[in-house]
């Protein structure tokens, strides 16, 4: 049995696979803590698992300014030496990292207390965080084509995107059911990614008459910082009401994707991976400020394996209604493309991933001084 401690949170993009790590160590016997950012999004998710064990922890994106390298050196210290604390306090063997300011204090106090440390990253572009952490990590996780110049190729494992447990894609007739959307809807889900994304939401707010006179209806997740939630109906051909939805926050995304017709997303690793999961077709608008323009580079891969279809934030006002418009009555497209989803779909991430941590694990174990003497004896 290994007790292990998990770095994710800060957005949802860190949080769900580390959920999903986590899930798959307890299955195999591993206690298992998560520590998370102190966002009010961590703590939301959070609380939909009451079987894992959360701890909220300080810290602050690395911002270029005064205050914002202030309050990333105030977080980075305080988790550092809390880290240290608590990998005494459980005996910790191991902690796994998903990149981001969350990870950056406890995998250095993993290092400095002679813990193993393992390192993932989602995006096909790797951030900051893991390029800082990669030569000092025992194992880092890298998506499938990736690699890392100057990190031994024997420490890299290229594996793809955990999802939990409960996100599977259900037949689009019982998620339909769980919203209150008719099967007869032509229905467009949008998703801004666990903040939000303000110019989804306009643009959305700016052709909804469009879409509801094409009988296109909406659901669009709005993110927690806006207060526009509610319902919108409106007249659509042959006079048939349109009904479109403003949510907030879901914590069932596999079922919104699900019920939809064609989903527009930005094109975070997670999010892609859960296009992927639940097979729906989708229009992938890459936040133009993500770091190294990440988010760029992993909505050109699903386009180049005929996953889903790339729209530059540049280009919605003018192209983004005619793309929708495009796939969304174009059946035999779609019909392509949840083809195409179904070929990359990398099926039990986290199981894989849990068990190749474990294997590290042993072999490190096997590799220490002594044990070689120790196994003999034996």
């Amino acid at each position: 049995m290994k007790n292990i401690v998990i770095a994710c949170g800060g957005t949802g993009g860190h949080l769900t696979p580390g959920i999903a790590l986590a899930q798959s160590l307890e299955e195999l016997g591993c206690p298992t803590w998560l520590f998370i950012s102190q966002k009010q999004v961590d703590s939301r998710l959070a609380s939909k698992y009451p079987e894992l064990t959360f701890i909220a922890m300080p810290g602050a994106p690395f911002i270029r300014t005064p205050l914002g390298l202030f309050r990333f050196l105030k977080g980075f210290l305080l988790s550092f030496i809390r880290s240290r604390r608590f990998f005494r306090k459980v005996d910790a063997d191991v902690l796994i990292g998903f990149g981001g300011f969350s990870s950056f204090g406890p995998a250095l106090a993993a290092r400095t207390t002679g813990i193993p440390f393992h390192i993932h990253e989602a995006n096909r572009v790797v951030g900051k965080a893991v390029r800082f952490l990669a030569n000092r990590a025992n194992r880092v996780y890298l998506p499938i084509g990736i690699s890392l110049p100057g990190v031994a190729t024997e420490k890299i494992s290229n594996i793809g995107y955990p999802l939990r447990s409960d996100f599977r894609r259900i037949p689009m007739e019982r998620a339909r059911k769980c919203l209150g959307i008719s099967m007869s809807d032509r229905l467009l889900v949008v998703l801004g990614g666990s903040q939000g994304a303000v110019s989804l939401n306009n643009w959305v707010k700016n052709n909804l008459e469009e879409l509801a006179n094409d009988g296109v209806s909406v659901y669009c997740l709005t993110g927690m910082n806006e207060q526009s939630s509610g319902v919108v109906q409106l007249e659509g051909v042959g006079g048939e009401t349109v009904t479109s939805r403003f949510v907030a926050f879901s914590d069932q995304i596999h079922i919104l994707m699900s019920s939809a017709n064609l989903v527009i997303s930005r094109a975070g690793a997670g999010s892609i991976a859960e296009i992927v999961r639940c097979r729906v077709p989708s229009i992938l608008i890459p936040y133009p400020y993500a770091a190294d323009n990440h988010q760029q580079a992993n909505a050109n891969f699903l386009e180049a394996k005929g996953g889903g279809v790339v729209c530059l934030e540049e280009g919605m006002n003018n192209k983004l209604l005619s793309e929708v418009r495009e796939v969304m009555f174009n059946e035999e497209f779609r019909a392509v493309l949840r083809r195409n989803l179904y070929s990359i779909d990398q099926d039990d991430v986290s199981q894989r991933l849990a068990k190749d941590v474990l294997k590290s694990l042993r072999i490190n174990k096997r590799s220490e001084p002594g044990t070689e003497l120790m196994e003999l004896s034996l």
